[in-house]
């Protein structure tokens, strides 16, 4: 939500919940490369270098952050896809679409009237994604 400004940002007011396969979502990722050099994931900034300029997909970790967008000391995965393997995610890994406008409005209007506590409640509940350790490292899951 801190990216779009809930949803009100010119261009970005639309809040889509998009659900994807397994197997589309770890072949995604099992075809990232990092937006930045890690040594402990790439042996060599040239190889990391080399692969960045190739890559389908793009990984950041960006931090979590608290509905008054407060940085936490916890990260979240940003994926971007190239145009290469979008028609891939379009035409076989979606599985369904949800509108969350209405509902991120509320979330950003009760925290408008001073109601974090009721505005937490709303929140989706959250859970860690497991994933088998040689794909944990390729993303840099330490």
């Amino acid at each position: 939500m801190e990216r779009s400004h809930w949803g009100l940002k010119s261009g970005q007011e639309m809040i889509l919940a998009i659900r994807i396969t397994r197997q589309g979502w770890e072949d995604a990722l099992s075809h990232a490369v990092l937006t930045s050099y890690d040594p402990q994931v790439y042996r060599h900034f040239d190889a990391w270098t080399a692969q960045f300029e190739k890559a389908l997909v793009h990984v950041q970790w960006d931090p979590e952050r608290t509905l008054r967008g407060k940085s936490l000391p916890v990260y979240s995965i940003q994926v971007g896809l190239s145009r290469h393997i979008i028609e891939k995610y379009v035409n076989e890994w979606i599985i369904g679409i949800q509108d969350l406008t209405t509902f991120v409005r509320k979330i950003y209007g009760l925290l408008q009237q001073g109601q974090e506590a009721k505005a937490k409640r709303f929140l989706l509940k959250e859970r860690v994604y497991p994933l088998n350790q040689a794909l944990a490292r390729h993303i840099g899951i330490k």
